[in-house]
């Protein structure tokens, strides 16, 4: 294991960061040549001058890209009145050669990606821009438009609220602009559609997607599934099972594990629990209680409010905590979506069965070509050559970077540490100088506003509550003598410009140093780190940076715990500031540390979910077959000739046809949602599968490859068997008064893995020895 490690590491290291962009660099100096003569063109002329490189599904040369760069600058500058710099035309060659481009905060990302996506289009290439949402979405594609316009492009954006013809048209367009999560949710539509023409993504699928913020859609949205629900028994929620957990006490009825991901009942909490309710033998075989009372265990000890979630219009809303934001279509697995709404009090939402469901990071592999853009993706490049397969491309920035970054300072306590921010925070704003502090959660940002506000200082705070108001807020975070306080600044979308958004006010501010970025503690990943850090500095502009941090951190207490063990070899000073170099190191092995974690889970998730992704895309692949053209009647015809024959000289074959397709597509649907159900069941259970000491992944295997083998001949056979019994008239086939009911309703959602699973395995094993240590007791 440890060579394996050590070998994953040599390779990481021997591998660049960057791939070279010697090559197009050289193309740079003949695009500027051709300026001066494509000024000239009317703009009719660019438009037709982009079309004659239009080609089918071939690269460019370079003599082509060299002239489709130099017409995408004209146009921009025409359009937007904007000169594309010669880093943001390297980045557009980067992605046109399906890189990921590293371009820091205000290098011009937006234009960059629309240029991209013109030349993929140019190509005769049909591109889906995706971005982290819906408001990004449609801004950037109503923004851009002009320019598509004059490059002859075509364009169009997906929202949630916008209506099923919309999105056909938007699809059909060369660009369409949606947030990863609209676009994963129409594919999930499109799969359970019973009429060819109600599908909006069919027949114009996408060749390229072009992914914004890539790191955080690629890595850390990879593993979250998108799921479509429908209609079914709920899951119930238990508010009593809440009421009773409440009552227990940490250290005395449960425990927790050192990482905070588990929580188990103690000898002497089985036995309250089991008194509350009613004298029930917890942990026999056939206990209906269990498993209820261990998912309100981990609702009541380990998701807290104001960090995991908010409560608001009385509804649990999720926090997205790489974004800081509310993950507005997010929701736990419902057992535990429920547990949290019991012990919060609040309304229930409507819970029911799978009917399918796609991961971030299979969708995106669904797509022939994959680039993209972010201001942090150097740290994650070993993942995105792993998982994807693509080469990072580092952009230089159009101006130095001359921004000053501090060394973390590190207290001996969280009070002492906040103690010296909040004097820091005062300090600055004497002068003028406008700061945007970073915090780590909700509650944080909120107690920092508070305590600012016993110091009679202002600030604006951009958090999950307020977040429909952050592109104002964000625009006059850089304003003179402006305190902004936020909990993640990664995907805001909006620059931070100095002086305000109109830089009325930006020499003054830059004399003074620029913006100055404060971090409340490090992030689980050093790219949150530095997408906070950048967002001072932009474009050549002064800033600044610091991250406060203490020993008591919880990424520190969590994968550091051998700092409390360290000696001090300078004891700290009267503030609690720690200015031992070897205990500020622990501040970095713990988020390296946090990001191996997240990585294994990222991995291990992957392992068991491409097994579920092949074979939806051969059941698909079948649907789609049963969709649009006559299997189903052939089949009928095949093996119930008599009563086919019957039905097409009483009703005609087209009605028989469509009959056959909706019969043959429920039976289909149903054996589907079963096998997801059914695989769903065994990854829960299949540590304990694995007694024989048989590796989980390969038990997983066994079990859910021959029941996906028995879906389509099983699928085959019910529906004979219901083409001689189900009524087909005029309408066609009446499913439902033959019992064979789709879901009343559909909604969609994307399920947040269970947070505490960052070792499966092991959490099992502690949950195991428990229950053989109560019942040794007994």
């Amino acid at each position: 294991m440890l060579a394996k490690v050590k070998g994953r590491l040599r390779r990481f290291l021997e591998r660049p960061a960057s791939v070279e962009l010697t090559k197009y660099e050289a193309l740079l100096p003949k695009i500027a040549d051709r300026e001066e003569d494509i000024a000239k063109l009317s703009d009719e002329e660019l438009t037709s001058r982009v079309g004659k490189l239009r080609a089918s599904e071939r690269e460019l040369a370079d003599d082509e890209l060299v002239e489709f760069c130099a017409l995408a600058r004209e146009a921009a500058k025409r359009a937007l009145d904007e000169r594309p710099y010669d880093v943001q035309l390297l980045g557009v060659m980067g992605m046109l050669s399906g890189h990921v481009v590293q371009m820091a905060t205000g290098e011009g990302k937006t234009l960059a990606g629309a240029l991209t996506a013109a030349g993929f289009a140019v190509r005769g290439k049909r591109v889906h821009v995706i971005s982290v949402n819906d408001y990004l979405a449609k801004r950037d594609a109503e923004w851009m438009r002009p320019v598509y316009e004059l490059l002859g492009v075509s364009v169009g954006y997906v929202g949630e609220k916008v209506s099923a013809e919309h999105r056909r048209e938007a699809y059909a367009s060369e660009v369409c602009y949606g947030s990863v999560s609209e676009i994963g949710f129409d594919l999930l539509r499109d799969r359970l559609v019973t009429k060819a023409e109600d599908q909006v993504q069919v027949p114009n699928p996408a060749a390229v997607a072009l992914v914004d913020e890539a790191d955080s859609v690629l890595v850390d949205e990879a593993k979250v599934p998108l799921v479509m629900a429908g209609s079914a028994e709920g899951v119930e929620r238990d508010a009593d099972m809440a009421e009773i957990v409440r009552r227990l006490r940490a250290g005395v009825h449960y425990e927790e594990d050192e990482d905070g991901r588990n929580a188990w009942l103690t000898p002497s909490g089985a036995k309250a629990v089991e008194k509350a309710l009613g004298g029930v033998d917890l942990y026999a075989e056939d206990s209906p209680y269990l498993a209820a009372v261990n998912v309100a265990l981990h609702a009541h000890a380990l998701l807290e409010r104001d960090v995991d979630y908010i409560v608001r219009d009385n509804k649990v809303q999720l926090i997205n905590t790489s974004r800081g934001r509310i993950a507005a279509l997010q929701r736990w697995p419902d057992g535990l979506q429920a547990a949290v709404e019991a012990k919060e009090a609040v309304a229930a939402t409507e819970s029911g069965e799978v009917l399918d469901s796609i991961t971030v990071q299979a969708l995106i592999a669904r797509y022939p070509k994959v680039a993209g853009m972010t201001g942090t993706a150097v740290a994650v490049a070993e993942q995105l050559r792993e998982f994807y397969k693509l080469e990072v491309a580092v952009i230089a920035p159009n101006k130095p970077c001359i921004r000053e970054d501090e060394l973390t300072r590190l207290y001996t306590t969280e009070e002492a540490k906040e103690d010296a921010l909040i004097k820091e925070i005062v300090a600055t704003h004497e002068t003028g100088r406008p700061i945007l502090v970073g915090t780590l959660d909700v509650a944080e940002s909120e107690r920092i506003a508070k305590r600012l506000s016993e110091n009679d200082l202002a600030c604006v705070v951009l958090n999950a509550k307020n977040d429909a108001e952050e592109a104002a807020i964000v625009a006059e975070a850089g304003a003179y003598n402006a305190i902004t306080v936020s909990t993640q600044m990664a995907g805001r979308g909006t620059d931070i410009r100095l002086g305000g958004h109109d830089e009325a006010d930006h020499d003054k501010v830059a004399e003074l140093g620029g913006l100055y970025v404060i971090g409340t503690g490090h992030y689980p990943s050093s790219r949150l780190d530095d997408q906070l850090r950048g967002r001072a500095g932009r474009q050549g502009d002064p800033g600044g940076s610091v991250f406060f941090s203490s020993m008591e951190d919880e990424q520190l207490a969590q994968y550091a715990p051998e700092v409390q063990l360290h000696v001090l070899k300078e004891p700290p000073g009267e503030d609690g500031l720690i200015k031992d170099k070897t205990a500020r190191a622990f501040v970095a092995h713990a988020q390296r540390v946090a990001e191996g974690v997240e990585l294994e889970i990222h991995r291990n998730t992957w392992r068991y979910t491409r097994l579920i992704e092949q074979q939806r895309d051969i059941i698909m692949e079948h649907r789609d077959k049963i969709l649009h053209s006559d299997v189903a009647d052939t089949l009928f015809e095949k093996h119930a000739p008599e009563r086919h024959k019957e039905l097409v000289e009483e009703l005609g074959a087209e009605i028989v046809a469509e009959a056959a397709r909706q019969i043959l597509l429920y039976h289909l649907d149903r054996r589907w949602v079963d096998h997801l159900g059914y695989t769903s069941d065994v990854r829960e259970t299949v540590h304990l599968r694995a007694l024989a000491k048989e590796t989980p992944i390969d038990e997983f295997h066994r079990a859910v490859v021959p029941a996906f083998n028995q879906i389509v001949p099983e699928a085959h056979e019910t529906a004979i068997a219901s083409f001689d019994t189900v009524k087909i008239g005029e309408n066609g086939a009446e499913l439902e008064e033959a019992g064979l009911k789709r879901p009343t309703s559909t909604w969609t959602y994307m399920v947040y893995d269970n947070p505490w699973d960052s070792d499966a395995e092991q959490a099992l094993k502690k949950v195991r020895a428990h229950v053989k240590k109560v019942k040794a007791e007994r």
